[in-house]
């Protein structure tokens, strides 16, 4: 829903001009950095629901680099976990004004809802608009998406937020991208589909950023930019590299039987790597028993985890199927920022599948595996490619020097 375009001008109704037209001039020049700030909450940041290394922010510059090539853009991410509009106007001067931004997305509700009065949240996304402007930046206002219907978060409470975010977009003439219309539409068409987008109750994964990013895009340039395709992140494994080029331990904990064959591979590369493997058991386990298990692994702290559930672990319904799987994956990653690696072995990797549900399973794996922007261990030939041989090839590519004598540094925890 867009903002109102008119204005009254000596009594009179007149077209406001039209939005973001100072944006889309910058976007024109070559020799300026034209900065966008997202100020958000978890879903603007970057955590585990969408693998932990970018987000909607990160989209937002390549869509708009896609149909802007001339320009040179400076995406900041100001998301932070649990944060209301309070804790917004706390830290706007240093997480949004201090950058000098050219245009503000502002996407704020799911907390709100659950302990700020809906009054408070009109008149604190007002000043959040007057402290942009007056700074001199152009302002998106950007619906929640929609999230699974929740004691904690009801969706009838949340509706009420959504519609607050249009009515502050009416009386202040700004913009609306309404991320929540975008989910909901696609779910009153195909719910599972809209389930694929989501990484838990609240929080989409990286497909679900994709459609953020592309109802943002929309609203500023007026232009549809689709990010179906593009590419899981890489590489692949910096942590573990990192840590391996400058002759550090390494700790993995690998699903069987890449327990045993995970040391082997990396040696082939690294043959005096220390290298500590913990095996994470799955024999007698269901689905949920793994996800159990997985809630552990932060405390674990390790460099590199390999998810490889057997084919055999099924759920009562392929809904649930996800839910599960997309909280093995969730509780695979570092909370914030990654700071170890996560790779999924692909199910059709030990050998044939059996049956068309065993397929359609793995289908749905690798899916999901996409969604979160994780690395997949294919198989490499699609007759009767041997496992141990399939890892130790793929790992065997990763380490490869792209930079001889630059190696590549892990990044720094994150506080």
């Amino acid at each position: 829903m867009s903002a109102c375009l008119f204005t009254v001008v000596c009594g009179e109704l007149a077209a406001a001009p039209p939005p973001f037209l100072n944006f889309r001039g910058l976007l024109t020049h070559r020799d300026q950095t034209v900065k966008v700030v997202c100020f958000g909450d978890s879903v603007t940041g970057v955590y585990y629901h969408t693998g932990g290394r970018r987000a909607y922010t990160d989209l937002v510059k390549i869509a708009l680099e896609k149909t802007k090539p001339r320009a040179t853009i400076e995406a900041v991410n100001a998301g932070t976990s649990g944060n209301t509009t309070r804790d917004a106007l706390a830290r706007i001067e240093t997480d949004v004004l201090a950058h000098q931004p050219a245009l503000v997305t502002v996407m704020f509700g799911l907390n709100d809802m659950t302990r700020v009065p809906l009054e408070e949240f009109r008149e604190n996304l007002t000043k959040i608009i007057h402290l942009c402007r007056d700074a001199g930046a152009e302002v998106l206002l950007c619906t929640p998406n929609s999230v699974y219907d929740t004691k904690g978060r009801p969706q009838v409470v949340l509706e009420k937020y959504v519609e607050a975010v249009h009515q502050v977009g009416r009386a202040e003439q700004v913009e609306v991208a309404d991320c929540y219309a975008a989910f909901q539409s696609l779910r009153s068409r195909d719910e599972f589909a809209w389930a694929l987008l989501m990484s838990d109750e609240i929080h989409p994964n990286l497909d679900g950023h994709k459609l953020i990013a592309e109802e943002i895009v929309q609203a500023v340039i007026g232009r549809r930019v689709l990010l179906k395709d593009l590419p899981v992140s890489t590489p692949p494994m910096p942590w573990t590299k990192g840590k391996l080029q400058q002759r550090q331990p390494i700790h993995v904990l690998a699903m069987p039987p890449y327990d045993g064959q995970i040391k082997v591979a990396i040696r082939r590369r690294y043959p005096n790597a220390d290298i500590k493997v913990t095996p994470w058991e799955t024999a007698g386990k269901t689905l949920g028993d793994i996800e159990a298990q997985a809630k552990s692994i932060r405390e674990l702290a390790p460099d590199l985890v390999i998810v490889a559930v057997p084919i055999e672990k099924t759920a009562s319904s392929r809904e649930q199927f996800v839910r599960t799987y997309s909280w093995i994956l969730n509780y695979s990653l570092s909370f914030g920022q990654r700071t170890w690696d996560v790779v999924v072995v692909d199910p059709a990797l030990e050998g044939e599948l059996r049956d068309a549900q065993q397929r359609a399973q793995a289908r749905l794996v690798r899916d999901l595996v996409r969604a979160q922007d994780l690395p997949l261990i294919p198989r490499s030939d699609e007759s009767k490619a041997r496992a141990a041989g399939s890892i130790t090839e793929w790992v065997g590519t990763q380490f490869e020097d792209t930079t001889p004598g630059a190696p590549t540094k892990p990044p720094a925890p994150r506080e």
